[in-house]
């Protein structure tokens, strides 16, 4: 198994192959499945393998890698990880180069997911004051998060701190000092998923506070190691109760080696009725081999991509047909202001452009999250040349392909809903497909469309 992070080193190596997808996805995790016709298949979208980067330790303003280190060193003072100079890195990545990212990932077309600590290092609230900044600055910088980071990128809170656990009472961190009180590698003991869910939300209610949609959560290295199947049922209750998204997600867990790294839709329950509830569990396919969680780790760019697209781990995922979610740290892309670790991304982000610009498609995390619950939740029928779908919400770019018969039909498919035909327009090869066409092949059909929630039917 590789070492990647702190993330997978505070998780006990959990985070990693296939026997360990086992651990994160148990088949009791689950709950309810719709029947599903055998010869149909739900492709990725657009047929593209889904490719997103996932960014852990950002928030406005503080560096995290500064005012973490401190903390974790008088928890764990033996490791090496945490006897770093911390006092040399800067305490903030300025606004400038949130600025400088956003927009080169949006001319690129980058999607993905960007932390928000709500209480970074129990520096100060975001929702309320940041000490050492002004209130202007504070407010500026949510502002460019609302306005620049929120079309292409979901925003979740990494718990409340991401080092001290806090008192839900108070708001204060707990008073002793030991891994039972750091959000790394919390709880020690059983808790419920209420238990948990009121943690989350706390979270959360803080970034509704300033004006941050979240429809997931992001875990903290180990937090939750203890209680895997609580922690999803939590993140359920948590968004649900708060943001009231229909489909909550979170990241917590690093695939390697040849596990699948595709997401897991896990304790449904409801299928069917006004009621449904589920999580989606979503992992990376990479660890950080930027510059770390400390911003002073030597970018290894290669480890992603090699520069000519003959290898590298995203470059395996993808030729694998598996959605290639790549990890990094926000201090590590702007590496104590060299931003090495950001130029390093540059180089990978061109490199799988250049090379699958028509294999790819860049999503949010909340996007898969959606795209994964009507893959799997989407009943599927075949009466005679009619199918019927029975969908539970919408989805875009919903993609299908249904096994041709000798009396098909000659021409285009119909898709029909609430009454309402809509003819799909011809896609000469699969780069061509993307919303409203078709493709079609002697044995098969691949139909792209909106999928709109409740009763579709396919008539070929």
């Amino acid at each position: 198994m590789l070492s990647y992070s702190r993330r997978t080193f505070l998780a006990s190596g959990l985070a990693a192959t296939a026997a360990g997808r086992l651990a994160f996805a148990a088949a009791d995790l689950r709950g309810q499945r719709p029947s599903q016709d055998a010869s149909a298949k739900v492709e990725f979208p657009r047929r593209r393998v889904p490719v997103s980067f996932i960014i852990d330790d950002s928030t406005c303003l503080v560096n995290m890698g500064h005012f973490c280190m401190p903390q974790f060193h008088a928890c764990y003072p033996d490791r090496p990880a945490y006897q770093k100079p911390w006092q040399t890195y800067p305490r903030e990545i300025p606004d400038a180069f949130v600025r400088e990212f956003g927009e080169w990932c949006a001319e690129q077309g980058v999607r993905g997911k960007y932390s928000i600590v709500p209480y970074p290092a129990c520096t100060g609230w975001l929702d309320r004051e940041l000490p050492g900044w002004p209130r202007k600055a504070l407010q500026d910088s949510l502002e460019l998060v609302r306005t620049l980071l929120l079309p292409n990128w979901d925003v979740h809170p990494e718990m409340i701190t991401h080092t001290r656990v806090i008192d839900l009472k108070t708001g204060r961190p707990l008073e002793e000092i030991s891994p039972a009180t750091m959000e790394n590698s919390y709880p020690q003991q059983p808790q419920s998923a209420d238990q948990l869910a009121a943690y989350l939300a706390y979270a959360l209610r803080i970034l509704q506070n300033c004006g941050l949609p979240c429809e997931g959560i992001t875990t903290p290295g180990g937090f939750g190691n203890r209680v895997k199947p609580e922690l999803s049922l939590a993140v359920q209750q948590a968004v649900r109760d708060v943001f009231r998204s229909p489909v909550p997600h979170f990241f917590k867990y690093v695939i390697d080696g040849d596990g699948s790294t595709e997401p897991v839709v896990e304790h449904v329950s409801g299928l069917g009725t006004d009621g449904l509830n589920l999580t989606v569990n979503i992992p990376a396919g990479t660890g950080d081999w930027f510059g770390g969680w400390e911003g002073d780790v030597v970018p290894e760019p290669d480890r992603y991509a090699l520069a000519d697209a003959s290898g590298g781990r995203v470059v395996e995922l993808i030729e694998r047909g598996q959605p290639a979610l790549f990890l990094c740290h926000w201090p590590g892309m702007y590496c104590n202001g060299t931003k090495l670790g950001f130029r390093a991304f540059q180089r990978v982000v061109t490199t799988i452009g250049r090379q699958y610009a028509d294999r790819i498609l860049w999503m949010k995390l909340s996007e898969i999250a959606r795209y994964w619950a009507a893959k799997e939740l989407t009943e599927i029928r075949r009466q005679g040349p009619v199918w019927q779908l029975q969908a539970p919400f919408a989805c875009p770019e919903f993609t299908l392909t249904l096994p041709r018969s000798a009396t098909s039909a000659s021409a285009p498919p119909t898709i029909v809903h609430a009454g309402q035909p809509l003819m799909l327009q011809p896609a000469a090869t699969v780069p061509k497909l993307n919303s409203g066409t078709w493709l079609q092949s002697e044995e098969s059909l691949t139909l792209c469309f909106a999928l709109s929630a409740g009763t579709t039917e396919i008539r070929i």
